[in-house]
């Protein structure tokens, strides 16, 4: 089984700019207010590791599966019994705007009871995220 998430968002933007917002991973505390601490070890490419702590939580380690500049990356956080992949797309519509989707799967042994607890966790605040990441790649 697979559980998954998704929320999308479109408004005003660029793929580049989005795509600065995510390689700048450093400061993606300054618009996911759920981080409390994050590390990149490596360039922001496939390979390379995340080290990111949620607030008042324990350090999740991340890889980074697949980054196709500038349109997405996707992480992996492997636990027990499940992976948590989240893919990260933008895509350019007509004009200047931009449709972001963050997308949540977690697969494994476990997902189906694992799944509709920690996925709603880590994916309820998406929309927000989204929101305050557009808003970051306009200025």
């Amino acid at each position: 089984m697979t559980w998954t998430a998704e929320h999308s968002l479109e408004g005003p933007g660029s793929p580049e700019a989005i795509w600065r917002a995510w390689a700048d991973v450093s400061s993606w505390g300054e618009w996911n207010p759920d981080i409390e601490h994050i590390e990149l070890d490596g360039p922001f490419a496939a390979g390379s590791r995340i080290t990111m702590t949620p607030r008042g939580q324990d350090p999740v380690e991340l890889t980074v599966a697949e980054a196709v500049e500038p349109e997405r990356f996707v992480d992996e956080a492997a636990f027990a019994d499940v992976v948590v992949r989240t893919l990260h797309h933008v895509e350019r519509l007509e004009g200047d705007l931009v449709r972001l989707t963050y997308r949540m799967e977690i697969s494994g042994p476990a997902a189906d009871t694992v799944g509709p607890e920690l996925g709603p966790a880590i994916s309820s605040d998406f929309p927000e995220v989204l929101a305050a990441l557009l808003e970051r790649a306009r200025r």
